[in-house]
């Protein structure tokens, strides 16, 4: 209890602090957001010129008949919805401008953070869940900034002119009829709590059901082969039922909050409404203030209800924003120390290395000590588990170590400014990851580069022999995934884009195990040229692949327990050894 009570005080203070920073995104536009303001005024005022026109209607036919009311009064109307119209136009065309430019620069914000935060947040995040965030989320936060802040800007200032109007017919009556204001802004804060109670939940559960969704479509030959299909359905029907019970909810506040708050309106007017007819018998009001006062009191009924209706969408965005803004808080991933070097001789050294995940009960590595000349190569094998794929993640900082150091030509890679470090890291592994473009820019991947080097690097990695077969060559799009190629036409262009990087370290994790003999021939021709005068870190199942290696070390429940060329560790009859046995048993 005293956990649920700590909390309640600060909610309305960070909603608070969302509206003030969601604010802060206005002021590029402000310009867009003073026309869209005014837009909304002559909205407002024209409406309310309506009260003017049913006061001259009032007394100059029933009080002081007047001949001119015949044409009068229809100009007058015209130009009333002339004016309403442009109104509306002016605020709904700005005010959309400045939504929609509020959803694109969140949307770089937010893109822009998940490319900057480090590692270990994918590791703990669901790729489904981000992709919602930066869709569903910016939408909702885009609709609350432009559709509901028309409707507000609107509703409010024709309230307000509104009430103008009464207090000019009668102000009595019209102090009596702000008396029903409390309650009403009593059960619109009520509203408002809940729609944002429920905001947040819809938003979750948008994440689950695009995560499931994701998770499905990308592996839709592996959900085949195991007959997966009455599983994901049954996730995807939970995760689908708590959206729509989430959302059943929201719908239902929205249902009683319209006619609760339009009975306390018409209650407090027809009482109102009441006295303004006595007064009027008793000759206090004229004809003309009379329905000049009921139209307006009648009038401020819509906008009220516009206002009621606007707070879900309205508090639908302010919660969105939150989630949008937690995420760009995140801290991104450091930049590392002030060293930048142009390119390292690739003398590498992992000192006493001990390294746990975050949610690891046991070190991934312990106690990791290596040596690595540059431009020699480094075989790492071992059983599953063994931490071969968490050493070589952390020479290019994807995650801190513990205890130890790694040095880099006799520097800490903590002192290595990160781009400068990662500029001398090359890697291909097993998990291609190829982008839906084409084989031209995957190969570069977002490296300028001259046609000539473009083709160099693909000749080498013998990609130009199946690409010379295609009808747009190198133009050729992959598709998602590089689903269109081959797993041995992926792993070669993976190579081709090392090759062009041309970086004096060389990470090589598992990029052979998936393939054919034929693929395999293929790929070690590449690989030779790949690894020609760099430091090299070779993790392999396939113990065949690593025979070659300047070194082999074994690695296993994180730490190093053989260590030599495939010769000694052969004689030496060791753990390496007997996995060498076990692999060419047959």
């Amino acid at each position: 209890m005293n956990d649920v009570a700590s909390r309640r005080p600060r909610e309305p203070v960070k909603v608070s602090v969302t509206y003030r920073r969601l604010l802060g995104y206005l002021k590029p536009h402000k310009w867009a957001f003073t026309l869209g303001i005014l837009g909304g005024t002559l909205y407002a005022v024209s409406s309310a010129g309506l009260l003017w026109l049913a006061k001259r209607f009032g007394d100059g036919t029933f009080l002081h008949p007047d001949q001119r009311m015949i044409y009068l009064i229809p100009i007058a109307l015209v130009i009333i919805f002339i004016g309403r119209g442009a109104g509306n136009f002016t605020q709904t065309y700005f005010m959309g401008y400045v939504g929609r430019s509020i959803v694109k620069r969140l949307r770089c914000e937010v893109f822009d953070s998940l490319l900057d935060l480090p590692a270990a947040y994918f590791d703990r995040s669901s790729a489904g869940t981000l992709l919602s965030k930066l869709t569903y989320n910016s939408e909702q936060v885009g609709q609350a900034s432009s559709d509901s802040i028309v409707i507000m800007v609107r509703a409010a200032l024709t309230v307000i002119w509104m009430i103008a109007g009464l207090f000019w017919f009668n102000w009595q009556l019209a102090l009596i009829s702000l008396a029903i204001g409390p309650i009403a802004a009593w059960l619109v804060s009520v509203v408002n709590r809940n729609f944002r109670r429920y905001g947040r939940r819809i938003q979750d559960s948008m994440g689950d059901v695009t995560r499931i969704a994701k998770e499905s479509f990308e592996a839709p030959r592996l959900v085949k082969v195991y007959e997966a299909q009455p599983h994901l359905r049954a996730q995807f029907e939970a995760v689908n039922e708590h959206n729509r019970r989430s959302y059943m909810k929201l719908i239902l506040t929205r249902g009683l909050a319209n006619p609760t708050v339009q009975l306390v309106t018409a209650l407090g007017g027809a009482f109102v409404l009441g006295l303004a007819l006595r007064d009027t018998i008793d000759g206090r009001m004229t004809p003309g203030d009379l329905l000049g006062f009921f139209v307006g009191l009648t009038s401020i009924a819509q906008p009220l209800r516009e206002l009621v209706q606007v707070a879900d969408p309205l508090q639908q965005g302010i919660a969105a924003a939150e989630s949008l803004f937690d995420l760009i808080d995140e801290p991104p991933e450091p930049a590392g120390g002030g060293y930048v070097v142009t390119r390292v001789r690739g003398d590498v050294e992992f000192r006493g290395v001990t390294f746990t995940y975050p949610k690891g009960e046991r070190p991934a590595l312990h106690d990791v000590s290596l040596e690595v000349r540059g431009g020699t190569s480094l075989a790492i094998v071992g059983r599953s588990g063994s931490g071969k794929s968490t050493l070589v993640s952390l020479l290019p900082k994807f995650y801190e170590v513990v205890s130890g150091s790694i040095l880099i030509d006799g520097h800490d890679v903590r002192e290595y400014d990160v781009r400068s470090l990662r500029a001398q890291i090359a890697v291909v592994s097993q998990d291609v990851t190829l982008f839906n473009d084409t084989i031209r820019n995957n190969i570069a991947f977002g490296r300028k580069v001259s046609e000539n080097e473009l083709l160099q690097a693909a000749e080498a990695a013998h990609v130009m022999e199946f690409v010379s077969a295609l009808p747009a060559g190198l133009d050729t799009v992959v598709g998602d995934r590089g689903v269109l190629l081959s797993g041995g036409q992926r792993q070669r262009i993976s190579i081709a884009r090392a090759l062009l990087k041309n970086a004096p370290i060389l990470i090589l994790d598992e990029a052979t195990s998936a393939l054919d003999t034929e693929a395999e021939r293929h790929i070690q021709a590449a690989l030779a040229q790949l690894v020609r005068n760099r430091t090299t870190f070779v993790i392999a199942h396939r113990l065949s692949t690593v025979e070659q290696a300047d070194r082999i070390v074994v690695l296993d429940a994180g730490q190093v327990v053989e260590s030599g060329t495939h010769a000694q560790l052969l004689a030496r009859d060791g753990r390496y050894a007997q996995l060498y046995r076990l692999q060419f048993a047959d």
